[in-house]
């Protein structure tokens, strides 16, 4: 039996109804009855009564000993990394999201525990979730299916994302307003006079990806264009060169790229040296993150600013509160700025 099972009274030699049970009386998944048991506030108040309706008809009992073994404090918070070992040791934006992780947590003398896991690995994710080894879990960098409801519905703590949720999945979240961001880099380029843009996206099964990228969309199809050059990558400095290679062999026309990672953009600059292009008066280019290297005098990239570090010590901070009691809102979006240098 896992820790979030719960039993009835025996009546006889049988047993009593289940969270199964309760889930088929009520209507609504196992996942909504669990979340609804444990006391999470993001479920719609019509399932609650649904979901305490049935536990009345069928005389369900939760088992109150699994309770309080979820309930013992480890002093310990995790931070989930749904990405392979390779990319988190390399990418910068990981390391300001740990420092902030860490810097929000010293208010509250919790240690931070790093659990890194690949998207495919669910049974992993799984396992950690259930084993009660935290007092609270925050998620960076997910990919829709890594983390479902199902396997979140699993977690005997709460559960805080730093970037939007899972599409439906109602958890506590603090981003940034990526669509917005978006607008900006596409608003920025489509002053400085281009209109034959590209655009070498992120990967789309990850919620800022998408949103950033219908963000420039969005704009550029107010203004009447429409991107010259539509790929993805994987947010890696390898795909951003990747992707730029294939534009350039396509003899594609174009003045302009939006790259949806600094580290893509860093990739599509490389590869735009090697071939002898100008930028900016050849090619102007955008990303969006304002790592470190962005900044740096010889590369000055006009990005869209995202403050990981920020991002990732409120969340922590959320977190701390949801575990505290303290009232506080669930969710939390920073407009971002675009950092305008040499690129454009």
């Amino acid at each position: 039996m896992d820790m979030l099972e719960e039993t009835g009274s025996h009546r006889g030699a049988g047993r009593g109804p289940t969270l199964e049970d309760v889930a088929r009386v009520a209507g609504v998944s196992r996942a909504t009855v669990s979340r609804v048991v444990r006391g999470d506030v993001q479920v719609h108040q019509d399932k609650v009564d649904a979901v305490r309706s049935a536990v009345r008809t069928l005389g369900y009992v939760p088992n109150n000993a699994a309770r309080s073994l979820a309930s013992k404090q480890t002093g310990a918070v995790a931070l989930i990394v749904p990405e392979h070992e390779s990319r988190v040791f390399t990418d910068p934006f990981f390391v300001s999201a740990i420092s902030g992780v860490t810097a929000g947590l010293d208010t509250g003398d919790k240690q931070l525990l790093l659990v890194l896991t690949t998207p495919e690995d669910r049974a992993r994710t799984r396992r950690f979730l259930r084993g009660g080894h935290a007092d609270g879990v925050l998620v960076v960098s997910h990919h829709e299916g890594d983390l479902t409801e199902e396997v979140l519905a699993e977690a005997t703590v709460p559960v805080v994302f730093i970037g939007r949720p899972p599409q439906g999945y109602p958890a506590p979240f603090v981003d940034l307003d990526n669509v917005h961001g978006g607008r900006l880099a596409a608003r920025h380029l489509l002053q400085r006079g281009r209109r034959r843009i590209a655009l070498i996206c992120g990967p789309q099964d990850m919620p800022a990806a998408v949103d950033r990228r219908l963000g420039v969309e969005k704009e550029l199809s107010e203004a009447g264009i429409t991107p010259v050059w539509r790929s993805f990558g994987d947010f890696t400095l390898a795909s951003g060169e990747r992707e730029m290679a294939a534009l350039l062999d396509s003899d594609i026309s174009f003045d302009a790229l939006f790259a949806s990672s600094d580290l893509m953009a860093l990739g599509a600059l490389k590869k735009l040296e090697v071939q002898g292009v100008n930028v900016p008066d050849d090619v102007a280019v955008v990303g969006f993150d304002d790592i470190a290297s962005a900044a740096d005098a010889t590369i000055a990239l006009t990005t869209v600013v995202n403050p990981g570090r920020r991002l990732a010590e409120l969340g922590a901070t959320l977190l701390l509160d949801l575990l505290a009691g303290r009232e506080r809102d669930q969710s939390l979006v920073l407009c971002p700025e675009l950092a305008v240098r040499s690129t454009t």
